[in-house]
């Protein structure tokens, strides 16, 4: 019953934004009674948080065994079409909601804040794993961070048009900066 609330509420987010995702039209996508949802979750920014964090771990996983059949020829690249599929996906759309409403909402940039700090850590640990860096030399931490900079971006510009072609183009240019700059 939770999973069905969580991954209704990120349709929701993503199809109605944030104003239009109300626990009631959570609770009908869901097939949940209005009751049982307001015992697992009991406000919308309880409900909103809790399932952008699960959802968040869940494309981890998925990610990390996508991981495993990484190239080792052209593994750049590869590695930024992974993390690239973060900020396209529709977690990445309903967590753009959340900050857009955090932004003027002091109750749930509260809860949203932290969330983003921990996921951001975890992208920035994930990113030099992928990439097999050591942040610690030479300028490996900031070419990473560029790198989670440019695709959250990229992101955010393939919101509203099939960015796709561009994005690609981009990825493509920024793997060979990225091989020529990080020292491995």
């Amino acid at each position: 019953m939770r999973l069905r609330l969580m991954e209704a509420t990120v349709e929701c987010l993503v199809e109605l934004g944030w104003s239009g995702t109300s626990t009631t039209v959570v609770s009908q996508r869901a097939g949940v009674s209005r009751g049982a949802q307001l015992h697992h979750f009991p406000s919308k920014q309880a409900l909103v948080v809790g399932a952008v964090e699960h959802l968040t771990e869940r494309r981890r996983h998925a990610m990390a065994d996508t991981v495993r059949t990484l190239p080792d020829v052209g593994r750049t690249r590869a590695v930024l079409d992974v993390l690239a599929e973060q900020f396209t996906s529709p977690v990445f759309f309903a967590a753009l909601e959340l900050w857009v409403a955090a932004r003027t909402d002091p109750d749930l940039r509260e809860a949203v804040a932290p969330l983003e700090r921990r996921v951001g850590r975890e992208t920035h640990a994930y990113a030099l794993e992928l990439l097999d860096v050591d942040e610690q030399r030479g300028r490996n931490r900031e070419l990473v961070q560029a790198t989670l900079d440019l695709l959250r971006g990229l992101g955010l510009a393939g919101t509203l048009t099939d960015d796709s072609r561009r994005r690609a183009a981009v990825l493509d240019a920024w793997a060979v900066t990225l091989d020529t700059g990080l020292e491995r």
